[in-house]
């Protein structure tokens, strides 16, 4: 069966999916497939396989294409028999999930703000409004969620793990470590995985 990830090494969403295939042990099943898109220029190969125009897209041969970065990263686990989803913390693991996927949804949009609204028209309090909903979720993995975090992989690290690297990546300026001790420490050894240090993202 013959996959195809559509994707761009920027996104901290595609990041989540390529990081799975590698702990899922499947990466070598996936052909990365680099789009250049836009929430208001949208690849065409990106509209043909989803109608709401985001990436990641994951086609297949058979079957059709997946797209929303959870459901490929569902399937991906899946087909490697990764016990990314574990059934004893199944709610507190898709929570973790959606936490990492909620920071680094207000970091996209942080920069969507300013690359893609004309100057004369953003708002620098919409901005910091978003960057109000990262700041309490990473508040709240400091406070409560660190014991979550430990133990072997699963896909609330892989989801938090990529959300803090984005940004890294792109809002460096932020220091979002300060005050938070215990996060920083775990970021530092989840970014050494393998998995993490092959999909840094860029561009």
């Amino acid at each position: 069966m013959g996959l195809r990830l559509t994707q761009s090494p920027a996104s901290p969403f595609v990041r989540m999916a390529v990081v799975t295939a590698h702990e899922a042990g499947v990466i070598d099943q996936v052909e990365l497939v680099p789009v250049t898109t836009s929430p208001v220029d949208t690849a065409p190969e990106v509209a043909a396989a989803n109608p709401l125009g985001k990436i990641p897209v994951l086609s297949r041969d058979e079957g059709g294409a997946l797209y929303d970065s959870r459901v490929i990263c569902r399937y991906l686990a899946r087909l490697g028999g990764a016990a990314l989803y574990p059934e004893a913390r199944e709610w507190e693991v898709l929570t973790l999930e959606a936490t990492g996927h909620g920071i680094a949804e207000a970091a996209v949009l942080m920069v969507y703000e300013r690359r893609v609204r004309p100057e004369a028209e953003q708002s620098p309090g919409w901005i910091e409004a978003q960057w109000g909903k990262a700041t309490r979720a990473l508040d709240a993995l400091e406070a409560r969620w660190m014991s979550h975090l430990q133990g072997p992989i699963d896909m609330g690290q892989i989801a938090v793990g990529c959300a803090l690297g984005y940004i890294d990546f792109r809002h460096p300026e932020r220091e979002w470590r300060a005050g938070r001790p215990a996060l920083a420490a775990w970021d530092a050894r989840f970014a050494a995985r393998p998995a993490m240090g092959a999909t840094a993202p860029s561009g």
